[in-house]
């Protein structure tokens, strides 16, 4: 059994890509099949410090990368959407990896590998699907008037030329970003200060507010619903009991495709929230593990 190994954000070499003019910073650890593990929103390559030694020491080749206006790679003002990450990391497999990944995603990062799995067959032999979350953002029919009219109204806020960057900079202080931890993660313990400043330190970059605005206009993306039925590849779906984002309600979908024959595995985390792979990682490195000893 591969035990815990300790890793900071700090220790992960950092490596750089050019995609279409724009620097990708990446790490890569170890030899084998390829893993391909995607961060979620405001979050990068350091939220996977806890499960890439392990991974790789597992025998696989594990890529983690920080997608286009996250982490360490470039914040340039574009339209952001899940079309422009997937077709990143499709054009990422094509430059660095030469056969079919299992790609690994908490958040958004879980439904971009769902799209990947979906809609690049070729590229990918199976996924790992943390909390997936059902869209980039909220569709208005998931909302009730009034919360749609706040998430309006603060939306245009953000994005405003005159108030947008005094409410980023009030949204990014550290305390804000350990409360919203504090809402998120339900094994406080997890909340350490190196988590804190990994989603705290990309923030301080230039067009940092900007990529935050446009990704709060963006359209929410395909839906699960939606990239399920073509999907030909396993899939395993982990799920944080206590997550208030993607509360566990979302993995009916999954729970059902499941018990109808369809190569999913479905498995629930208890007292764990919306990122278990950060707040349980004994756990859901063995999970990860052993399922792909059977892919």
């Amino acid at each position: 059994m591969i035990t815990q190994q300790q890793a900071t954000a700090s220790t992960l070499e950092k490596l750089t890509w050019i995609w279409k003019g724009h620097k990708i910073q990446y790490t890569v650890m170890g030899t084998g099949r390829p893993l391909v593990l995607i961060h979620g929103f405001g979050a990068s390559i350091g939220h996977w410090r806890q499960n890439i030694p392990v991974l790789a020491a597992g025998g696989y080749r594990v890529f983690a990368l920080d997608l286009l206006g996250f982490g360490g790679s470039d914040k340039p003002p574009l339209d952001y959407s899940l079309d422009l990450w997937a077709e990143l990391l499709k054009d990422f497999c094509s430059s660095h990896i030469d056969e079919p990944a299992v790609f690994v995603g908490n958040s958004i990062g879980a439904l971009l590998s769902l799209m990947v799995v979906a809609d690049y067959p070729e590229i990918s032999a199976g996924a790992v699907l943390i909390n997936c979350a059902g869209g980039l953002n909220h569709r208005p029919d998931e909302l009730n008037l009034p919360l749609r009219l706040v998430m309006g109204g603060f939306t245009k806020l953000v994005s405003s030329k005159v108030f947008g960057l005094f409410i980023f900079n009030r949204i990014r202080q550290k305390h804000r970003i350990r409360r919203t931890l504090q809402q998120v993660y339900f094994n406080r313990e997890a909340i350490a200060d190196e988590l804190v400043d990994l989603l705290y330190e990309p923030s301080c970059d230039p067009g940092a507010q900007q990529v935050f605005a446009s990704i709060l206009t963006a359209p929410p993306g395909p839906s699960p619903s939606e990239l399920l039925p073509k999907v030909k590849h396993p899939l395993l779906v982990l799920w944080g009991e206590k997550d208030p984002w993607t509360p566990i309600t979302g993995a009916k979908i999954y729970q059902e495709l499941s018990e109808n024959g369809q190569a999913i595995e479905f498995v629930s985390i208890p007292n764990t929230g919306h990122c278990p792979h950060d707040e349980r990682p004994d756990i859901v490195n063995k999970l990860i593990l052993d399922w792909l000893v059977e892919l």
